[in-house]
């Protein structure tokens, strides 16, 4: 079939879909079934009366990419181990920045994760992508190198967003293939105007050269923002 596996859930008002399949990042074939989907949901949920039906849907044809259209997209592409944990993020109404310091602290903080000091394969540190999304522009930042060069962009969360992490040359795990990918679509951005807050997602990697799955919901455990 079209895809491995799938699990729909939701997180607030928000429908989630999370799948596995081999057509790699950015198939058309995959984001069209996304948002087959996300619109026949909107159709029953209309004739149910339900509140703000398809109300991120921001475009009324599918065009060959789910990006740009209104949804959240996190997605990676990776050679799979033997053991693969992998952990899907949700937020509702807020920004994608929201998941920066989280994610900082899963792959940056010896505080949170001891394997950035005790474990070989991750002693080396991370790099960040970090976009500017008003300008739309990006810069790699090495950590601990640039940390604190790291954490003067993702402070100001509005604009700059961590989009992806990778392990380092010297990780055990390939170093082109991402270790957490965040979406950082902004519904106003795309629609031009105030269309609601978003939601933004996230996937993230663990174990064997990458933080352990205690570590990545540790990152979480600090309600840093109200």
């Amino acid at each position: 079939g079209l895809i491995k596996d799938f699990h729909v859930t939701n997180c607030g008002d928000d429908l989630e879909l999370i799948m596995t399949h081999t057509n790699g990042v950015d198939a058309k074939e995959i984001h069209s079934l996304s948002w087959d989907t996300f619109c026949e949901a909107t159709e029953k949920a209309e004739k149910l009366g339900l509140y703000g039906a398809g109300q991120d849907l921001l475009a009324d044809a599918f065009s060959g990419n789910i990006k740009g259209m209104g949804p959240g997209v996190a997605e990676m592409e990776f050679t799979e181990r033997k053991a693969e944990p992998i952990i899907a993020f949700m937020m509702d109404k807020t920004e994608p920045g929201a998941f920066n310091f989280p994610i900082f602290k899963m792959f940056a903080d010896p505080f949170n994760t001891a394997g950035l000091i005790i474990d070989p394969s991750i002693h080396d540190g991370f790099v960040f992508e970090v976009w500017d999304i008003q300008e739309h522009k990006y810069v790699f930042m090495k950590t601990p190198e640039e940390m604190y060069d790291l954490l003067a962009l993702i402070g100001a969360k509005s604009r700059f967003v961590i989009k992806r992490v990778f392990p380092k040359k010297s990780s055990k795990v390939n170093s082109d293939e991402p270790a957490a990918v965040i979406s950082t679509e902004k519904l106003y951005q795309i629609a031009g105007e105030y269309v609601g807050k978003d939601d933004p997602v996230a996937a993230v990697r663990g174990q064997s050269g990458l933080p352990a799955v205690g570590e990545i919901l540790e990152g979480f455990s600090l309600g840093h923002l109200v």
